[in-house]
């Protein structure tokens, strides 16, 4: 798996600067705080957002203004201050996704422009964790996933491998290991994504000491 690994200084800068150059119709966001100031200075890039379709990679199963929904930090940052299409995952209906997903896509699966993932420390990407059924799962868009803290939805392992462009946001010491096992394709979740194009943007402190 070829993937595009981009040290830099300026993460939000960086995926601010991928994203106009896609200039994509259809993405996906990831949760958590690393892409929040990427989505912040999106809020603020002149671009046609009455144009696009935004989905999200996963959910948690919590209220819509839960500290930690997915989309209730996008919303707040970048959602509500654009007209675009937004299509939240907050039901937490698998199938009623896929139908959401079957009208802008059609029946086929569907292919995001630009898909934001973010990297666990133990290597999951979206909701899609190590040894999970739901990293398996081939004949369905969304499925449910059972974790200690919430129940989750998350797109599924073809969905991601459809996209155009994915680009993993990675920050912080703590991702270092990750960051070198998805880059040296070991069993993680994150290294199984085959989307057509993949860059791994992170920062300096994730990629310290990794020799690529």
């Amino acid at each position: 798996m070829t993937r595009d690994l981009r040290v830099v200084d300026d993460l939000a800068g960086e995926a601010v600067d991928l994203f106009l150059s896609a200039a994509p119709k259809t993405v996906a966001l990831s949760g958590g705080s690393t892409p929040r100031p990427a989505y912040e200075r999106l809020a603020g890039t002149p671009y046609p957002w009455d144009e696009v379709d935004v989905f999200f990679g996963d959910e948690r199963c919590v209220p819509a203004d839960h500290p930690d929904s997915n989309f209730a930090m996008a919303n707040h940052v970048l959602l509500s201050r654009v007209p675009a299409r937004v299509h939240a995952m907050v039901a937490c209906d698998p199938g009623g996704y896929q139908e959401a997903l079957r009208s802008v896509f059609g029946d086929g699966v569907p292919r995001f422009d630009f898909m934001f993932l973010g990297l666990g420390e133990d290597g999951h990407t979206a909701s899609l964790f190590p040894g999970d059924p739901a990293v398996e799962v081939t004949d369905r868009w969304a499925v449910m996933v059972e974790r200690s803290d919430h129940t989750r939805m998350t797109l599924t392992m073809p969905v991601l491998d459809a996209a155009r462009l994915v680009v993993f946001l990675v920050e912080g010491e703590s991702k270092r290991g990750a960051l070198d096992r998805l880059l040296s394709d070991q069993d993680i979740p994150a290294a199984r994504v085959a989307a057509e194009r993949i860059v791994v943007l992170a920062d300096r402190a994730a990629a310290k000491g990794l020799d690529r």
